[in-house]
């Protein structure tokens, strides 16, 4: 009996086989998940690298700076530069805007003053018996007609309703540009200030105070309705 061998059942492993491969898969579960999470956070480092930089305080940020939504993004220097001079060139636009409210408004202020003018100077000529009474006449009606208050119509004034409704919210753009407090972007603001009245506010000054020919119609300093 001692010196016959012992038989095991077929099929059976034993059981250190089978300890050392339940162990194999354990070591080997710390190493992939230590992967993943490494995989993960290197996605996150990018999206963070990659993320709108927005600041309400005084700031010189160029790459990844926003601009009123995350789809404004800046890229590149080039880009910014390029949104730099368009900046300035809104703010030009503005006096632009602002001018022709003035242009317009003195237009209408003539076309007035030569339809009451002529009707003036019919009714002088008609009634004026010498040639010197007619012409004190033709100077006073003159200066009762650019005495007689103006109106516009329907059409006209749907016409400086446009061109104030313009020129409100272009200023208004201009000003939520502003509140990101972006140096190069004030900067460029101001020059596209300084060039722009310098070029289209550069008019001719009665002595007598105001703007030469600048019969406003109800518009004060500003270029604003009052």
């Amino acid at each position: 009996m001692d010196g016959m061998p012992m038989s095991m059942p077929t099929g059976t492993v034993p059981s250190s086989a089978t300890s050392t491969r339940q162990s194999t898969p354990s070591l080997m579960e710390p190493t992939s998940g230590a992967g993943m999470e490494g995989m993960s956070s290197m996605g996150s480092t990018a999206e963070t690298n990659n993320d709108c930089k927005v600041s309400m305080l005084w700031n010189w940020e160029t790459i990844d700076a926003c601009f009123l939504s995350k789809s404004w993004q800046i890229k590149t220097r080039g880009a910014f530069a390029g949104l730099c001079i368009g900046i300035a060139f809104l703010v030009i636009l503005l006096e632009l805007l602002r001018r022709a409210s003035k242009v317009y408004d003195r237009y209408l202020i003539r076309q007035h003053l030569k339809k009451t003018s002529a009707l003036a100077a019919t009714v002088v000529n008609g009634s004026s018996e010498t040639a010197h009474g007619a012409l004190i006449a033709k100077e006073n009606a003159m200066t009762l007609a650019s005495t007689i208050p103006f109106r516009p119509n329907i059409f006209q004034q749907a016409i400086r309703a446009l061109l104030h409704t313009l020129h409100f919210a272009l200023a208004y753009w201009i000003m939520l540009l502003a509140m990101y407090y972006n140096g190069y972007v004030i900067i460029s603001i101001i020059i596209g200030a300084f060039v722009g009245f310098f070029t289209l506010q550069w008019e001719s000054i009665s002595p007598l105070g105001g703007i030469e020919g600048g019969n406003g119609i109800g518009r004060d300093g500003t270029g604003c309705h009052g």
